[in-house]
């Protein structure tokens, strides 16, 4: 399962508030606190096997909503088009100051950046 953590993270933090809340609890423990099954299953006084049933199930609802919202999809290739627009930028930005050193051109390249930190926050 320890493969897919980033994964699973990023599915927890879109849809996280539709676990109850001991999902939220056990996930939380085995994704972020990097706890293992045994030790989950001991503090929560039940069997490894418990612990591992939980997790699939909440697992299943995080990818179940992501197949019928796509929202995670959606953010990943906004922020991949981001870093694209941020690298063109920067390299707008050297060819003004190296070239043509219009100031027009350096504002608009400001406004660029700006726009674009925003829509990453």
């Amino acid at each position: 399962m320890k493969d897919t953590t980033f994964e699973m993270t990023l599915l927890y933090d879109f849809y996280g508030d539709l676990l109850t809340e001991r999902q939220k609890e056990f996930y939380d423990l085995y994704y972020n606190e990097d706890f293992s099954l045994a030790e989950i299953a001991e503090n929560a006084g039940i069997t490894r096997q418990g612990v591992r049933d939980v997790l699939v199930r909440s697992e299943a609802t995080l990818r179940e909503m992501e197949e019928k919202t796509g929202l995670m999809a959606r953010f990943l290739q906004v922020r991949r088009g981001l870093e694209r627009i941020e690298r063109s930028i920067s390299a707008i930005e050297e060819l003004n100051q190296r070239s043509l050193r219009s100031v027009p051109l350096a504002e608009l390249v400001q406004e660029i950046k700006n726009t674009t930190a925003q829509l990453k926050e």
